[in-house]
């Protein structure tokens, strides 16, 4: 596996080398910004409006924005005093309970690779199965690419992952949520039957069960257009009104879920026949005789336009040519455009009485 940094865990006087890889990537359709006229992709200038000139790399300089339109200018050398130690060690704070951990605070996701050695790859898998067989995790703190890293390494499956955390002050309050939710009474059906919603859909965690229908429709309408077909529009959705009583709200939630799996199981019924193979055909009943009536005639018109007269043309259909009445001539048999030559158009005439 590619790894983007290399260096090593390290708690008390144990070191375990390990490897940084990259272990989550979008996979969304990025475009570029084009000149509709020529096509061509549009290049971004460095433009000073002060000056209302373009500048050079060599003249740019960070600043930090202290109040609107007012910053100090911050050099090379100031960021030099205040830079950290380069390290290729994560460093091992303390042990935790994985639970207690709130997923607010991940942020990327990483795998700890272990080292190709043997003998390096024993602590490796000794830390591994600590963590399995305890439920705990190691937060600890590295520096990557220049910035200091809080972290959280974590047994997933037979796999050490690094998860980068958010620190504290990074995280926003969310007091006045919850000072708005405080204030709510709720009654005890309301409860009951909302327990009864999330019962419905309770099932089991399966991420390819979840698709991401926006980029598969995207890549489908590219793919067209690539190909020269005209993408197609979605259907105009009407909106419902929306329900305003909670509990109305609730129970068509849950009438909703239960006709969906009536659906789904009846569907699944009928494509599995009982006892595994197909039941055969009853045997067709015969019907009482009836007094046979006098069938119209009927003529076989072949045509490249079809009549326009809707009130005496029955039963339109595709026939191969073959079995056209051998009475029609062969100049009535006009092939349609765009056809194989096998087939024709045809429409049955039933005169009118």
């Amino acid at each position: 596996m590619r790894t983007i940094w290399n260096g090593s865990i390290s708690f008390g006087l144990v070191n375990i080398p390990i490897g940084l890889a990259v272990a989550t990537q979008r996979s969304d359709v990025a475009f570029r910004t084009l000149h509709r006229e020529c096509g061509t992709p549009i290049k971004q200038k460095r433009w000073c409006p002060f000056h209302e000139r373009d500048v050079e790399a060599d003249e740019l300089v960070k600043g930090w924005e202290v109040a609107k339109g007012e910053f100090v200018i911050v050099e090379e050398s100031d960021l030099e005093s205040v830079a950290l130690q380069r390290s290729q060690s994560i460093d091992i704070l303390r042990f935790v309970e994985l639970a207690d951990v709130d997923p607010m605070y991940f942020d990327k996701t990483y795998y700890l690779a272990p080292s190709s050695a043997d003998a390096a790859r024993r602590p490796y898998v000794l830390l591994l199965r600590a963590m399995q067989e305890t439920g705990m995790a190691a937060v600890g703190k590295f520096v990557l690419w220049g910035k200091e890293n809080l972290c959280l390494i974590r047994a997933q499956g037979d796999t050490l992952a690094l998860q980068t955390l958010f620190f504290a002050d990074d995280i926003r309050s969310k007091a006045e949520i919850e000072e708005s939710v405080e204030v709510v009474q709720l009654k005890k059906p309301e409860l009951e039957l909302a327990g009864q919603v999330i019962q419905s859909l309770v099932g089991e965690w399966k991420p390819e069960d979840f698709e991401n229908e926006y980029r598969r429709d995207l890549k489908a309408m590219l793919e067209a257009k690539l190909a020269g077909e005209a993408p197609k529009r979605p259907e105009p959705v009407s909106d419902e009104a929306p329900v305003i009583d909670l509990m109305e709200a609730l129970r068509r939630s849950v009438a909703e879920v239960q006709d969906r799996k009536t659906t789904t199981a009846a569907k699944k019924t009928k494509a599995t026949p009982a006892g595994g193979s197909r039941g055969r055909r009853a045997p067709a009943r015969k019907s009482a005789p009836t007094e046979s009536l006098p069938k119209p005639s009927r003529r076989v018109y072949v045509a490249r336009t079809l009549p326009e007269t809707p009130s005496k043309w029955t039963n339109p259909r595709r026939v191969p040519a073959h079995s056209v009445p051998s009475e029609s001539s062969s100049s009535d048999r006009i092939k349609s455009s765009g056809r194989p030559s096998s087939e024709v158009y045809v429409r049955t005439a039933i005169p009118s009485t």
